[in-house]
């Protein structure tokens, strides 16, 4: 340190040992200093190895750039679609039919749900508080292509389609009476099951009975394949009747569903009601509060007594044949033309014309086999016989009230006759 260095002389320069140039000196450092000085650089370098910002070297502000485009990356990352879920799920073939359609949304709400069926049928149903699911009201049909149309706020339309499957037993109910037809005040609403029934209660609350005027109808069961319904009293004159069938899908017994959606009307007409008095072998015909007729009658010899109580005539023939052996009395009688028969029980008994007794029976004597019979003649076309005039004023669903037969009260099941129960008796045989 302090040595002096002797610098090229230039040629032009005189070899004079007195002309030196010397180095400037140097500031005088320690070897402690040194290191101290070298240590003191590291952070620096330190800093700069770890990736700062470029702008950090040109002393910009990029602290708030750097936080602002985390939180924007954050914000996208939060906005997610909807998702819409159909259960049952698009594309399943054979999809069951008893419980409800449901579609449901994730990240998002539903604006809109329409389910349709091949068959023309539309499935409605109800949001939720949180419009975050859509359940139907009732459930698909069965053997039925359903598309089912969603749409969720902030989403493209979502569009699923599946098939329920066929059941495998199926049953239906056959009723009385005919649909637009008119009946007599004492028709009941009467449905027999292919089927026998083990879940009352489904069947009956499938199928519903109204009138107009209104008037209060319940259902009464008589055993597992028939179901009647009627209201406490007859019918009033003029009602229009709707038998509401929804047995579709319906489960009836173990794996055996109902196949019918429909609605049928049918109407009653005058008031008819015809009391037959054995013990005075008359007959006496009432229609809308007034006597229409009186007619002579012949019942049921002590033998063959004809059953008492409220009948309703349920099958009407201008002829027909009678055979004993089809009631259980062997070969006692055949007759092949039988005029102007009405079928008042099951079990065989009508009141009908009859032109094989003498004129003097009817009104003196009970002579049949449990029919009440008419004074009438063979080949039913003489207008002026008791047993036409009947016929002719009568219609299916008229009441005919038998007394003092020496016989007990017909059973409400033997025929549409029901009327025999009390109210309470026949609210009893409900389901519900």
């Amino acid at each position: 340190m302090g040595v002096p260095e002797i610098a090229n002389r230039p040629e032009s320069a005189p070899r004079d040992p007195g002309w030196i140039r010397r180095r400037p000196e140097r500031p005088a450092w320690s070897r402690r200093g040194v290191l101290a000085a070298v240590g003191s650089v590291v952070p620096a370098l330190a800093l700069s190895g770890c990736g700062g910002p470029a702008g950090a070297a040109e002393g910009k502000d990029t602290t708030t750039t750097g936080a602002g485009s985390k939180a924007n990356s954050q914000v996208k990352a939060e906005v997610k679609t909807p998702k819409v879920t159909v259960s049952p799920a698009d594309g399943t073939r054979k999809a069951g039919f008893t419980a409800p359609v449901v579609v449901s949304v994730t990240d998002g709400t539903l604006s809109a749900v329409e389910v349709s069926g091949n068959d023309g049928s539309t499935l409605a149903g109800s949001f939720d508080d949180d419009r975050t699911r859509w359940t139907s009201a009732g459930n698909p049909y069965s053997g039925t292509k359903y598309t089912v149309t969603a749409k969720a706020t902030g989403a493209a339309e979502h569009i699923s389609t599946f098939v329920t499957k066929s059941p495998g037993e199926t049953f239906a109910g056959y009723f009385t009476p005919e649909a637009n037809s008119t009946s007599g005040v004492g028709m009941p609403v009467s449905i027999n099951f292919t089927h026998a029934v083990t879940d009352r209660a489904a069947v009956e609350k499938a199928i519903t009975v109204t009138a107009e005027p209104a008037v209060e109808v319940v259902g009464h069961w008589f055993g597992n394949t028939r179901l009647d319904f009627r209201p406490a009293g007859y019918w009033a004159a003029g009602t229009k009747i709707t038998l509401s069938l929804r047995l579709k899908d319906v489960e009836g017994g173990d794996g055996v569903y109902g196949v019918q959606s429909k609605d049928v009307t049918f109407h009653i007409g005058r008031r008819q009601v015809s009391t037959v008095d054995l013990a005075r072998k008359t007959m006496t015909v009432e229609r809308d509060g007034a006597t229409l007729a009186s007619y002579p009658v012949s019942g049921g010899a002590p033998a063959h007594t004809t059953w008492s109580g409220i009948m309703v005539i349920s099958e009407r023939f201008e002829e027909t044949r009678m055979e004993s052996s089809t009631v259980g009395l062997g070969d006692e009688y055949d007759i092949a033309d039988v005029p102007h028969a009405q079928r008042l029980t099951t079990s065989g008994t009508f009141i009908h014309g009859n032109y094989w007794a003498a004129p003097a029976v009817f009104g003196s004597s009970n002579t049949s086999h449990g029919c009440v019979g008419l004074h009438d003649t063979k080949g039913a076309n003489d207008s002026s016989a008791a047993g036409y005039r009947f016929y002719e004023s009568s219609m299916l669903g008229d009441v005919v009230v038998v007394r003092n037969s020496g016989e007990r009260t017909v059973e409400a099941s033997n025929g549409l006759n029901g009327w025999n129960l009390s109210w309470a008796d026949w609210k009893a045989g409900s389901a519900l």
